[in-house]
């Protein structure tokens, strides 16, 4: 953990108590800090209490005795309406702020040894976050993956080497100082619009990383992202651009310095020219083309960092993958079974889909705007759409004229559908729900893990 010494001796209000506030809690007192905690959910502040934290009701407290107060990036900030907390905060005029923000200032204060590579997108980051982790680990590099990958960024250790951090567009705004000495953006599509209100002012919490960022790296493969690149380099900041491409000519999107995907081959762009760094033939755990541009991604901050492309390259063969995305699970005969719980909107199953053929695809949860109307066009990949969760019939809607659709509700229904339906004929019984999770689930690893506990216990009785 990091004690945040930074508000040795302030009075901060703490509101979320699930894992990364508990952690952001303790960090605080460790460093001196005097924390009053709170959070809407009863069972959450008696767990806060259990854990020896200072605990009081933040609804009558006086906000102006605070110094800040920290906020949990679940909850909302301005859309779609600010919460109580944030209102009160700003009345009395102290600053609203997170556990990414308190980890940035903490690191530069009093962990100068420590350096961070930040890496935000719609999609792949999670990827991304754990590829170059795991590259820089194979380098020889001290490195420690947080942030809303899973391991809260203030449970890091307080030692030199390099933290790689996913940012989500919460985490980065609620971090105004945030400032890496790597910043990365991959791509940018439509997504929790709920929480900022318009698909422009989400755009712009991204950006916010780039611009605190010494060196970014940005991805050229969506037009919101390939201008914003142009735009921060016309402004003068370093930028690494990457991408994934149908040829070498288009290699030339990268503006003279980048990593680039064309196939798979990973090519590296410098002033000397281009030379291939690396190979993604054959490594299942980098399959499809989106993860081109995340190995490309990867493969760029290596090179900010210090690090020579193909030597970084060497190790992506090892690298295990994540769970949730494109997670092969089992295999029965002809058929394969894959765990994408992680595609919580159409962009991020559009990876999937792209990836396979003969696809028998369970999607279905709580839907993100426009649904999966875009992705109709990989009709031909697939066999049937096996619908599940609140937006079975809106999908329906949008698939009937172009695939066999199956309403089956349930995760087990679905499951139990598709796999009948693909034993006759091989192919991909592939969880890819485009949606969110909380109608059913109580995120999408619990929606994965349902998925892949079924397939098991399934695999484990065909084979009894």
């Amino acid at each position: 953990m990091i004690p945040v010494t930074t508000y040795a001796g302030r009075k901060v209000a703490v509101f979320g108590l699930g894992g990364s506030g508990l952690t952001t809690a303790h960090a605080l007192t460790a460093g001196g800090a005097q924390v009053i905690c709170y959070d809407d959910k009863r069972e959450r502040v008696e767990a806060a209490d259990a854990a020896g934290l200072p605990t009081g009701d933040l609804r009558v407290a006086d906000f102006a005795g605070f110094d800040a107060l920290v906020l949990s990036p679940g909850v909302p900030l301005t859309h779609p309406a600010p919460h109580w907390t944030v209102e009160r905060a700003r009345v009395a005029g102290i600053p609203v702020v997170g556990d990414v923000e308190l980890f940035d200032g903490e690191r530069r204060a009093a962990n100068a040894g420590l350096r961070l590579a930040a890496i935000t997108g719609t999609n792949g980051k999670s990827t991304t976050t754990a590829l170059l982790g795991h590259l820089l680990a194979e380098l020889g590099e001290a490195a420690q993956v947080g942030g809303n990958i899973g391991r809260p960024v203030l449970d890091l250790d307080p030692v030199p080497g390099t933290a790689v951090v996913e940012c989500s567009s919460y985490q980065i705004d609620l971090a105004p100082g945030l400032a890496p000495e790597v910043g990365c953006l991959l791509n940018l599509s439509p997504d929790h619009i709920d929480r900022h209100g318009t698909f422009e002012g989400y755009a712009a919490v991204k950006a916010r990383l780039i611009a605190g960022s010494r060196q970014a790296v940005m991805g050229v493969d969506d037009e919101t992202t390939a201008a914003m690149a142009d735009r921060f380099a016309a402004h003068g900041k370093p930028v690494l651009r990457i991408g994934a491409f149908d040829n070498e000519t288009e290699l030339h999107r990268l503006g003279g310095a980048g990593v680039g995907a064309v196939g798979p081959v990973l090519y590296a762009v410098e002033a000397g020219g281009v030379r291939e760094v690396g190979r993604l033939t054959g490594i299942a755990s980098l399959r499809g083309r989106h993860n081109g541009e995340n190995a490309a991604a990867a493969l760029a901050m290596a090179k900010a960092l210090g690090f020579a492309p193909e030597d970084a390259a060497r190790h992506l063969a090892t690298f295990p993958g994540l769970a949730h995305r494109m997670e092969e699970v089992g295999r029965a005969g002809d058929v394969l079974f894959v765990n994408d719980s992680k595609a919580t909107n159409a962009e991020s199953a559009r990876q999937a889909l792209a990836s396979f053929d003969n696809i028998h695809w369970i999607v279905g949860g709580v839907a993100k705007a426009g649904g999966v109307e875009s992705l109709t066009g990989f009709a031909p990949r697939i066999k049937a759409a096996y619908l599940i969760g609140e937006s079975s019939e809106t999908f329906e809607r949008q698939l009937k004229h172009h695939m066999p659709t199956v309403r089956c509700r349930t995760m087990d229904a679905a499951l139990d559908i598709a796999a009948r339906s693909a034993a006759s004929g091989g192919g991909v019984v592939l969880l890819s729900p485009a949606c969110a999770s909380f109608d059913q689930f109580r995120s999408f690893e619990h929606r994965g893990d349902v998925f892949r506990d079924l397939v098991r216990a399934r695999l484990s009785k065909e084979t009894a």
